[in-house]
């Protein structure tokens, strides 16, 4: 299990984690499913079970409120996440791989490491951006979430899509208040 290349990787870890369960279907439905989203993060040798998907399913649960609470709370779940799971980190080089920081247990589950390694991410965030730099978009049909490291631009949407969904939405509700003018 690779870990940790750079912390940006695990906090795009933890936003796409999340947001494979959302008002969209469930996207983990099934091992091959979970192989594919641990490819698709850089883990081209995930062997996975039904037990991994399942505590996979549950880590990110925990997760989940870190984008929607207060600080505070956001902060003591992603403590609590790292009490729980991280290690003091170490060097690997495991199977051939260049150097790498680990921060979950050697013997970690995928579970354990994307605890450990998205919770890290996540507090590395919020500390150097604040934890209102962490989100869920604010249109009405879509709770994804998204990180918004931009000091000067305050980001309201996942993706510009939903932005745009809402302002034309917005535009058509004023127009329709306004008599269709």
């Amino acid at each position: 299990m690779e870990t940790l290349k750079t912390p940006d990787r695990m906090i795009r870890l933890a936003v796409d984690l999340v947001n494979t369960k959302s008002l969209d279907p469930e996207k983990l439905t099934s091992q091959e499913a979970l192989r594919e989203f641990l490819l698709e993060h850089g883990e081209p040798t995930a062997t996975v079970d039904e037990a991994d998907l399942a505590q996979v399913k549950a880590v990110r649960e925990r997760i989940r409120p870190v984008f929607h609470t207060a600080p505070a709370e956001a902060a003591g779940i992603l403590n609590d996440l790292l009490a729980e799971y991280a290690v003091r980190p170490y060097l690997s080089d495991h199977d051939g791989s260049p150097w790498h920081l680990h921060v979950a247990r050697p013997e970690a589950t995928w579970a354990d490491w994307l605890a450990a390694g998205t919770a890290l991410g996540l507090a590395g965030f919020a500390a150097a951006h604040g934890f209102e730099a962490i989100g869920t978009c604010a249109a009405s049909d879509c709770e994804r979430v998204f990180v918004n490291p931009a000091e000067r631009r305050p980001r309201r949407f996942c993706t510009p899509t939903c932005a745009g969904r809402t302002r034309v939405a917005s535009h058509r509700a004023r127009r329709s208040a306004a008599g269709g003018a």
